[in-house]
């Protein structure tokens, strides 16, 4: 499998080679033809310097040979006619008045820079070879090193660059890994481009909240076990003293019967709690009566209140329209009653308040202090705090309370005056006509 950084170093290289052969190519282009234009006008300039002093000249042409070793150090050659030259250069010099004419041209298979001009009567032509034009080699071969200097130092770059975005990845990768084995790996460093930052934050924070989960899940299967031991446990051992005739059949059957339905009470909150992080649970919302659902939870543990002394009611008789599932709300009242009831101490008193889009569960129980009130809400936390102290149930019924309020779009809070008073409140939204009506 090929890494990221070779891919990357690869996918640079070869946009790197592409723009440097494009480069080369069009710099020898240009290169040639300014070699060849500069040459053309070096052509021009050297007949039109012989030609100037032809024209002074006693007798024209008569001092020509004398410099023909010099022309034939450069290759050249001239002609003092306009035989061979291309039509419009000959129309040029032999025009009346003549002009000087400049170009190309080919003779014998031999391509020619030649330049022409007229001199009494006559035409001065220089030519030179454009293979012996050797001063375009020397551009040549610079523009050669310097596109494999380019090459190296942009490979090297390239490399660089490569390791630079490759090394950030390849860490979160390694994370990933490590974090996919069940280990909580150490935090990615953050670095790199803004991308790379964000890669690593997101893995970081990724990470932290897996991390936080599985401790929550390993809290909760422990504190779960505890639960489901704790009545097991007592289930089993009044089973074997019965069995062995050491106490009154009356006795084990209420104690086997109590704990028998405490255990029924945490199986059912469990599967609360598993049916609402189903993907298919789901409440269906509607205009609702919040003192009619209070109503209804009041009657229903009207004969448990009178059972432990404790006075229940509903004061609100005006209407409190909200949007939610009744059946949702009023499992949401009876946990809220319940646990109130259950703390509150005898000839103290539950009332449950209701108005537009708000009910209130208020007691005189104990109370939560500041610390415990943030709390109050994780599934198992205030029966693992007060669990040998207090009257409390399974330790789920606020977290089944809060998943439920949010799953209608509500919300739940708590506050509380140890040993005066406690009220759980949830905010369910109002229907539109109340809120325009407001």
């Amino acid at each position: 499998m090929v890494s990221l950084r070779t891919r990357l170093f690869q996918a640079v290289a070869v946009i790197v080679l592409l723009c440097i052969g494009l480069t080369l190519g069009l710099g020898l282009l240009l290169t040639r033809r300014a070699v060849d234009r500069a040459t053309l006008q070096d052509v021009v300039h050297q007949a039109a310097l012989i030609a100037e002093r032809e024209r002074v000249a006693v007798s024209p042409f008569t001092f020509l040979k004398p410099l023909r070793p010099y022309f034939k150090q450069q290759n050249e050659i001239y002609r003092t006619n306009a035989d061979g030259l291309p039509d419009s250069a000959r129309k040029d010099v032999l025009a009346r008045p003549p002009k000087p004419a400049q170009g190309s041209m080919t003779i014998d298979g031999t391509s020619y820079f030649f330049a022409a001009q007229p001199v009494d009567g006559k035409v001065f032509v220089l030519l030179r070879p454009k293979s012996a034009t050797s001063q375009f080699s020397p551009f040549a071969w610079a523009l050669l090193i310097a596109a494999l200097a380019g090459a190296a130092l942009a490979a090297v770059f390239a490399l660089v660059l490569a390791r630079r975005i490759a090394r950030p990845v390849g860490r979160v990768a390694q994370a990933a890994r490590t974090l996919a084995r069940g280990t909580h790996p150490a935090p990615v460093p953050v670095e790199g481009a803004s991308e790379l930052r964000t890669l690593a934050l997101s893995f970081n924070d990724l990470a932290e909240q897996l991390g936080r989960a599985r401790e929550a899940e390993r809290s909760f299967l422990l504190s779960v076990s505890h639960e489901l031991k704790t009545p097991l446990t007592a289930i089993r051992g009044w089973a074997e003293a019965l069995a062995e005739c050491a106490v009154d059949a009356h006795d084990a059957a209420e104690t086997v019967a109590a704990e028998a339905a405490r255990l029924e009470r945490l199986v059912r909150d469990l599967l609360d709690l598993a049916r609402m992080n189903r993907t298919d649970f789901s409440v269906h919302p509607s205009e609702i009566d919040l003192a009619e659902v209070a109503a209804d939870a009041v009657r229903r543990y009207q004969q448990q209140a009178a059972a432990f002394g404790v006075e229940l009611t509903a004061p609100s008789d005006a209407p409190a329209p909200a949007v939610a599932d009744a059946d949702r709300a009023l499992q949401v009242v009876s946990n809220l009653v319940e646990n109130a009831l259950r703390l509150t101490p005898r000839g103290g008193a539950v009332r449950v308040v209701t108005e537009p889009g708000l009910l209130r569960v208020e007691d005189t129980g104990p109370g939560l202090r500041a610390e415990e009130r943030d709390r109050a809400f994780e599934r198992f936390f205030l029966h693992e705090r007060y669990g040998q102290e207090r009257k409390v149930g399974t330790g789920l019924g606020l977290a089944i309370v809060k998943e439920l309020t949010e799953a209608m779009g509500g919300s739940v809070e708590v506050a509380s005056e140890p040993e005066r008073l406690t009220a759980f409140t949830v905010r369910l939204p109002v229907p539109v006509s109340d809120t325009v009506l407001v």
